[in-house]
């Protein structure tokens, strides 16, 4: 007798975003799709031998997600898990797609995949991306050869690891790349294809509630007289500087950012988009070696957006500064990835 192979068991949470909009009175779209309706919109995933079960978690657009809202859904990650789910679909708003991915990379310390996707043109659209997204986000994470990447973003057939994904452009449907490394593989024919995986993991204590840290982001721009800085210490528990180029600032906010960094911690990023923070090369008031010899902590390759997570997860985490300090220096490429404080 011919033993047929177990179909895959993959839990789909819907959390809303473009892929579940639908039309509005007054004109325009608003999330109002269920997960049910995006798995019936689906061409070819009964022949897929995949089987779908559906969580209707939310339906927000993307940019009213919450650390309330990713941490609930960690959690209930590893219930679908724990219950015998072989991995895990994430549908959402790709506003915070890229946000929502790395927070659940932090937190998601098994082997088996989480993909996360959606769509840049809602199911009104002609050429609506959603149903091609969501398969391709199925088959990989029913895909046995994706175990221990961590988090996975998937769309426009690729395939891209959370702390790298971007997405870099406002309505294109190849809206998401990842600057610094690329994907890590595609989708051909239908099939996951893998071609290199990154080294090491970086997972830290998913915290009993959400974290609560409050972490500020400040892009420094020509002529920058440090107006966002006023009383950042008084009001902010850690600061991201996005600074320019390699992590440069203008000279009249260094006194301002030494002064904050004494009573917070205060991460030095690139706004550029792609590449990392110098620690050694520019010697200039404002540059990077003054700033991190003024205690400021570089990012290394983790963009502003990726930095300002990791700080709140870290501080969640009841990290002091030192703590931070390593946990940037193996995220951000300075150090081997097995100097990450966490085991």
């Amino acid at each position: 007798m011919t033993a047929h192979p177990r179909q895959p068991r993959i839990v789909l949470f819907g959390l809303g975003g473009t892929i579940a909009m639908a039309p509005v009175a007054g004109g325009g779209v608003a999330p109002a799709l269920s997960p049910s309706d995006l798995v019936a919109a689906v061409p070819g995933l009964a022949e897929s031998g995949i089987a779908v079960e559906v969580v209707d978690f939310r339906r927000l657009p993307g940019a009213s997600l919450d650390f309330a809202d990713v941490h609930a859904l960690s959690v209930a990650v590893d219930g679908a898990f724990a219950a015998g789910a072989d991995g895990v679909v994430v549908a959402q708003g790709t506003d915070t797609l890229e946000e929502t991915a790395y927070l659940l990379d932090l937190w998601h310390a098994g082997p088996r995949p989480v993909v996360v996707t959606g769509a840049m043109r809602n199911p009104t659209a002609a050429g609506h991306d959603g149903p091609a997204n969501l398969l391709a986000a199925l088959r990989v994470a029913a895909d046995p050869g994706v175990a221990g990447l961590g988090v996975l973003v998937v769309l426009a057939d690729e395939i891209h690891p959370a702390r790298r994904v971007r997405k870099t452009h406002s309505t294109s449907v190849g809206a998401f790349t990842s600057p610094n490394g690329g994907p890590l593989g595609y989708l051909v024919g239908g099939r996951p294809c893998v071609l290199h995986r990154p080294e090491g993991r970086f997972v830290l204590p998913r915290p009993a509630d959400p974290p609560t840290a409050r972490v500020g982001l400040v892009t420094v721009t020509l002529g920058d007289r440090g107006e966002l800085l006023h009383g950042a210490e008084d009001r902010l528990d850690g600061l991201v500087v996005a600074g320019m180029g390699v992590g440069h600032v203008p000279e009249r906010l260094v006194g301002r950012l030494h002064e904050i960094g004494g009573r917070i911690p205060v991460v030095l990023a690139s706004r550029t988009g792609a590449g990392p923070v110098l620690t050694d090369t520019y010697a200039f008031p404002g540059s990077e070696r003054d700033l991190l010899a003024r205690g400021l902590v570089p990012a290394g390759f983790c963009d502003p957006v990726r930095a300002r997570l990791l700080l709140c997860a870290a501080l969640a985490a009841g990290a002091d500064r030192a703590t931070v300090a390593g946990a940037f220096a193996a995220a951000g490429g300075y150090t081997a990835p097995d100097s990450w404080p966490w085991a």
